[in-house]
């Protein structure tokens, strides 16, 4: 963390004390961040939802009531230290005591912390077992073109807030680096529970893929990545109502009613082509539709579209522009695999600089794990695929993108999530 200051913003400079992580990273970030901005919990912990996931109500929403995530992201992938199934009740009360000298310490929120813990196949073969009332299969691969790592992790913790500090400090507080979080005497650690086995970065907010651009693989010279885009890619995601709503991705049945599903995908960025070679109205109608080019309904990153990308109405040319036009937008093709026109996936990704590469952590939450696996396939659009669309050319915009690793989890609600048996009584 030599030369702080010299030739760096601060957004950036947070960004990259995220990435390196670590006593000497969290102390340069608290030098750069106000710390003393940071409040306490507002509310008593049995006032907290029962969703882990239920996030919206304490996040902030821009002008069209769009939800504003946190700036800064850690996902921590966590190995279980015994050798069998998870079943000691003291081990469960040393992470429960954790998780609530977490939620003690930070409110709920941006300006404060948000925060998941989430359990994988893996861990639930441990006891030769699957979750009562959960489809939580292995990750396996998508589509014909991809070949990911499929991780394997007993558990990922996913912290978020608009201080890099705050996510490094709950980092180094679960490690039994930290004696206080926040004000809060640290209650409890994952010491001797889980060991951090991987570690990953991001963040996402207008402005912040500009700051980062320089000099990471996957990006061309020139700076190209607008300002006022929230992602690497130069346009908005996540409108209000492209969104399915919490209530939608939760689980309603079973032991693990009010959990939900995590599946997560590490996408590596190859943007050359898509900012040196294609046009503006190239990347419009490769992320929207054509129709969104032709009729210029995009300025800038797309933040004028409101609470809407405007792709309930092209949903259903995709085969005829995909014919007559020669590409098809990604928005397009995902759309239809809405229910009843709702969309059935929660969108939580963020974009990344690890290992100075450009990529997209995407995280999505479903009821089912079935819920992604349908709007992925949309999202190739295997049945667009004539003409000038081939199975990643002018077919939205797969050819910018590819699968490193993939990965399902089970969310459980509160009361379940220190070391949850497969069959909770």
């Amino acid at each position: 963390m030599d030369r702080p200051d010299r030739g760096i913003s601060r957004r950036a400079f947070v960004r990259s004390a995220v990435a390196i992580g670590g006593a000497s990273a969290l102390s340069a970030c608290l030098q750069r961040e106000a710390t003393e901005d940071v409040p306490q919990a507002t509310l008593a912990l049995d006032e907290l939802p029962d969703r882990q996931h239920a996030w919206n109500e304490f996040l902030a929403t821009d002008d069209h009531g769009n939800v504003v995530p946190p700036e800064h992201h850690l996902l921590l992938g966590l190995e279980y230290v015994g050798d069998g199934p998870a079943d000691a009740a003291d081990e469960r009360e040393q992470l429960e005591a954790a998780f609530r000298t977490i939620e003690t310490a930070y409110k709920r929120g941006n300006e404060g912390l948000a925060f998941t813990i989430a359990y994988s196949p893996a861990y639930f073969d441990r006891f030769d077992a699957t979750p009562t009332g959960v489809e939580l299969p292995a990750p396996t691969a998508l589509t014909p073109f991809e070949d990911p790592t499929l991780d394997a992790y007993d558990a990922l913790l996913h912290l978020a807030s608009d201080y890099g500090h705050v996510t490094l400090s709950v980092e180094e507080a679960m490690k039994g680096d930290l004696e206080q979080l926040n004000g809060i005497d640290v209650e409890g650690t994952f010491d001797g529970v889980f060991d951090i086995a991987d570690r990953r970065t991001g963040f996402i907010g207008r402005g912040l893929p500009a700051d980062n651009q320089s000099d990471v693989y996957g990006i061309p010279d020139g700076n190209p990545v607008p300002e006022d885009a929230p992602m690497f890619m130069g346009f908005k995601s996540g409108f209000r109502k492209t969104q399915a709503s919490e209530d939608r991705v939760t689980i309603q049945d079973g032991p693990f009613a009010g959990g939900t599903t995590i599946h997560l995908s590490r996408l590596q960025l190859h943007l050359h082509q898509w900012y040196d070679q294609d046009s503006r109205d190239q990347r419009v109608a490769k992320m929207f539709s054509p129709d969104h080019a032709a009729d210029d309904l995009v300025e800038g990153a797309g933040h004028n579209l409101g609470d809407s990308n405007r792709v309930t109405e092209v949903a259903e040319s995709a085969a005829d522009d995909a014919r007559n036009e020669g590409t098809v937008g990604h928005a397009q093709k995902t759309a239809r695999a809405r229910e009843d026109g709702e969309p059935i996936i929660l969108r939580r990704d963020f974009d990344s600089t690890d290992d100075d590469r450009a990529a997209t952590h995407f995280l999505s939450l479903q009821r089912s794990i079935a819920d992604f696996v349908k709007t992925r396939e949309a999202m190739t659009g295997t049945d667009l695929t004539e003409g000038s669309v081939g199975a990643r050319t002018n077919n939205g915009i797969l050819q910018y993108l590819s699968v490193h690793n993939r990965a399902n989890y089970l969310v459980p609600p509160r009361e379940l999530r220190s070391l949850p048996a497969p069959n909770p009584a």
